[in-house]
């Protein structure tokens, strides 16, 4: 992430960080399970990180997704980010990390994911905030408020 536009101090984009950061270790943590001849435990944390994917996609997509891509400016961004989500589902739901093929995919798709996550958080977040009006941030933060449900705390507005 920049530092530099100040986005990743907006309450919403933040909640969006903290997530990348959290599928991202749990990712780590498990390619670090194989190394280690672990492949339980490693499959435990790849379902961690399905299921933490599950809950960030939805409130990214039905949220500032939705607001940012009903722009043509952003739409085919949008549209690629999507795109990109979808083809890590798909491979999550299907991997076998007993199989020597699916252990080197994913550690493939560990290294998509961190040019993913930096599409959204050098290039998609900081357009958001000259981007999105007072409503469309209330859309955007009440979308991750449905995704995460038992989440404590208010994002506040920025």
């Amino acid at each position: 992430m920049c530092h530099y536009c100040g986005c990743h101090e907006i309450p919403l984009i933040k909640e969006f960080i903290a997530e990348h950061e959290s599928v991202t270790d749990t990712a780590g943590d498990a390619l670090r399970a194989l190394d280690r001849g672990d492949p339980d435990r490693a499959v435990e944390l790849v379902t961690r990180m399905g299921r933490e994917l599950i809950a960030h996609w939805q409130g990214e997509e039905d949220g500032l997704f939705a607001v940012m891509g009903g722009d043509a400016e952003y739409a085919g961004y949008i549209d690629a980010l999507v795109r990109e989500h979808r083809e890590l589902a798909a491979f999550l739901e299907r991997v076998d990390l007993r199989r020597a093929g699916d252990v080197v995919q994913l550690r493939e798709a560990v290294d998509e994911l961190h040019g993913h996550i930096a599409k959204e958080e050098d290039g998609l977040f900081p357009a958001s905030l000259t981007a999105l009006s007072g409503a469309e941030w209330d859309r955007s933060m009440a979308a991750w408020r449905a995704a995460h449900p038992d989440a404590p705390g208010d994002l506040g507005r920025p």
